[in-house]
């Protein structure tokens, strides 16, 4: 008897999603745990994988349908025998690895080509030997550890396709090439309008000395990286802790506005803005104010991986009181950072860059970066967004204060 195929649970914010992508087709043999279909919402794409070993039996809803929550969007036969011409091919009687003769799932083929990797020198622990996600990566972590023969060669990834690629027309042609937005990005476009209509949002600027902080990188990085497993001590770290100390300091830049209620909250969860191809996505570090710096560093690169691979779950996505973007990762020199509601503030970090400064009726030259915060002015009061906005830089000027918190 066929099992149905349905979407995944939605949180109550999330109204209904979108087929993107079939992976396999009806009367297709499937593997347990094999990709079938992605789900693409306005926050992530969500991955649908076989419960079991057996067939596709139907698809009922389409690419580009609209589908809601727990809705059956098609059927699958378990244990049953794949259609005539797709079966998957004869094993080989070859003495090669168990591995790469095994069918690799989407989401394993996906990282082995992104990491370049031959899978004939993985072991795979997964039902009958197959590979496994999870092989995959401890193989990585293991790093060099393989014989120098059989070393993978990393390949860099494959550029990405812009529409003036894609297009190909004789040189003076005015083309266009028309393409439906993403629920993605459709649903940012909605969310900043929103935000521009529903909000008193001002902007406030101020400038910071980086010099302490890195030289107290430059000074600690290695030990850092040596005492916690690899981490890396960045520069993100100590924003989230300066900021998580302001807040305790200025509870109503840590609040939201629900109707005619103002949500005060006696916690610091920090959204931490990540581009990626398909579009800008805030996961959220929760309880920062109970992090370390090496914690707030690993789960920040666990979330930026996470988002490149679109990995990233509705949970990681939720909620957050405060949010941190670093535009200067690109470039950006001064910018004014755009409210994620129903938060009331938003941190915008910018380039580091050379300047010459007057110290004690000197000039010197010292790395300077522009800070934005904007903030919805219903909530907050000009005087005390630049009060916050100064002891985040008073914090970051003398980072000693973090750790003491003083």
């Amino acid at each position: 008897m066929p099992t149905e195929i349905k979407t995944p649970v939605f949180p109550e914010s999330v109204a209904d999603g979108e087929i993107a992508t079939w992976h396999k087709q009806p009367g297709e043999a499937v593997l347990r745990d094999e990709l079938l279909v992605d789900i693409e919402t306005d926050k992530v794409v969500l991955e649908v994988v076989a419960p079991a070993d057996g067939v596709l039996s139907s698809i009922l809803k389409e690419a580009g349908d609209t589908v809601l929550s727990g809705e059956v969007i098609g059927q699958f036969t378990v244990g049953g025998e794949a259609a005539a011409g797709a079966a998957e091919p004869a094993a080989s009687a070859s003495a090669e690895p168990v591995a790469a003769e095994m069918p690799l799932s989407p989401a394993v083929r996906k990282l082995v080509d992104e990491k370049g990797l031959d899978a004939s020198v993985i072991p795979g622990t997964g039902k009958g030997g197959r590979l496994t996600k999870e092989d995959v990566q401890k193989f990585i972590a293991a790093g060099p550890s393989t014989p120098a023969a059989e070393t993978p060669v990393v390949k860099p990834p494959a550029p990405v396709e812009t529409p003036q690629e894609t297009i190909d027309a004789p040189a003076g042609a005015r083309v266009e090439r028309r393409v439906p937005m993403t629920r993605l990005r459709s649903s940012i476009a909605k969310r900043l309008v929103s935000v521009q209509q529903n909000s008193a949002m001002l902007t406030t600027f101020n400038e910071v000395n980086m010099e302490p902080i890195m030289k107290l990188r430059n000074k600690y990085k290695a030990q850092f990286e040596k005492a916690h497993d690899g981490t890396r001590l960045g520069f993100m770290s100590f924003f989230v802790q300066a900021s998580v100390e302001a807040l305790k300091l200025f509870p109503e830049v840590n609040a939201s506005i629900d109707g005619s209620d103002v949500v005060y909250h006696g916690y610091q969860d920090m959204g931490v803005a990540v581009s990626t191809e398909r579009g800008l996505v805030v996961p959220v570090v929760r309880d920062a104010h109970l992090m370390g710096m090496a914690e707030i560093e690993a789960k920040i690169n666990e979330y930026g991986k996470k988002a490149r691979d679109n990995k990233l779950t509705m949970e990681e996505m939720q909620g957050g009181t405060f949010t941190i973007s670093n535009g200067g990762v690109f470039g950006s020199l001064l910018s004014t950072p755009i409210l994620n509601p129903p938060q009331t503030a938003i941190l915008g970090m910018h380039k580091i860059q050379e300047r010459a400064m007057v110290v004690d009726g000197e000039i010197v030259v010292l790395p300077m970066m522009y800070l934005a915060l904007s903030y919805d002015h219903r909530m907050i009061d000009g005087k005390v967004a630049v009060q916050f906005l100064v002891t985040i830089k008073d914090f970051l000027e003398d980072p000693a204060r973090i750790l003491l918190k003083v």
